[in-house]
């Protein structure tokens, strides 16, 4: 039983990176029409939050106290897995390829496995380590940044604040759901933080600018409401429901390894949607990611360092939200 579940929750994580991999290469072509990243955040979360709105209600079956007393979880949520996460991503890539503001914000293991170390002074395991390093050298060939804006100081600062926000992401999906559905908190995160981006836009604290028009869409003219759709269906509402899932199921620690098969997604959508270079050195990187997978994939996980959806050690005692494994 407890392989099925591992397994299952492995596919539903490498749906969650296939469709998260879509953002990046469907946004830049409306921000290069018009699209202000505050503008493309705001609708995306708010199409996202509205199609899971269903999904959510049939999960709760009426346990409406339970998104009170996760009212904490959803707001860090919304504020930062959310709004300020994404925000700050599409901002970056504005002003640098997609893979190197991708390569930034996928560091966000190893911020995590910093901290925790730091905090907890307990070194991970060796077979994490190996494969930490593994799937981060594939992280590397994967997105082999060509220098291309690559420097831009504000748009590398922003992809820096959207590691932070990635990290962030992990901590609050894997603390004690209490209750309360992966959709249930999806979708309350997603409306939330697209309510929040929207009312930040109209005080003109950010810039909040729509465009109605065509944006280029392999290689020729297309509506903008198609890409829109697109971010809003798949790479937000079944992208955060379904990464909020696996790392529920997983564990923090192997979620956030599969996690980055998004990163050979997002650059295969971008070779194939803006023209964006995928040779030989990418899928040499996506392979190496996978055998980084596997090997944190074959630790005999101690339940008392990794935890899983409900937070408490093999003795049953309440454990902090960090461990020894990274985590989004």
């Amino acid at each position: 039983m407890k392989r099925t579940s591992t397994s299952l929750g492995l596919l539903i994580a490498i749906i969650a990176a296939a469709t998260f991999g879509l953002s990046g290469a469907f946004v830049k072509p409306m921000l290069e029409a018009g699209w202000s990243p505050a503008a493309a955040v705001a609708a995306r979360a708010l199409i996202g939050g509205i199609v899971l709105i269903p999904v959510a209600i049939i999960t709760l079956r009426g346990r409406w106290s339970a998104l009170w007393r996760g009212r904490w979880r959803v707001l860090g949520m919304a504020l930062v897995g959310v709004a300020g996460t994404q925000l700050v991503y599409f901002a970056a890539i504005q002003r640098i390829p997609v893979g190197t503001a991708i390569l930034l914000e996928y560091m966000a293991p190893l911020l995590l496995v910093a901290v925790t170390w730091a905090l907890t002074r307990h070194a991970p395991k060796a077979v994490v380590l190996i494969g930490s390093v593994v799937a981060v050298t594939g992280l590397v060939m994967v997105v082999s940044p060509d220098g291309s804006g690559a420097l831009d100081p504000l748009g590398l600062f922003f992809a820096v604040l959207g590691m932070v926000g990635c990290a962030a992401f992990y901590v609050i999906a894997a603390r004690p759901s209490d209750g309360l559905p992966p959709v249930a908190l999806a979708a309350s995160g997603l409306l939330i933080g697209g309510v929040v981006l929207a009312a930040v836009g109209a005080t003109g604290i950010v810039p909040f600018q729509v465009s109605f028009d065509d944006v280029q869409l392999f290689g020729q003219a297309t509506a903008w409401w198609i890409p829109l759709l697109v971010i809003g269906v798949f790479a937000t509402a079944v992208a955060y429901a379904a990464s909020i899932t696996a790392t529920e199921m997983l564990g923090s620690r192997l979620a956030s390894f599969v996690g980055l098969l998004e990163v050979v997604a997002a650059t295969f959508y971008a070779w194939l949607l803006l023209g964006e270079k995928l040779g030989l050195l990418q899928l040499l990187g996506g392979a190496l990611i996978l055998v980084g997978i596997g090997f944190v994939r074959s630790e005999k996980a101690d339940t008392a360092a990794d935890l899983t959806t409900n937070g408490t050690s093999a003795s049953g005692a309440h454990e902090p939200a960090l461990d020894t494994g990274p985590r989004r």
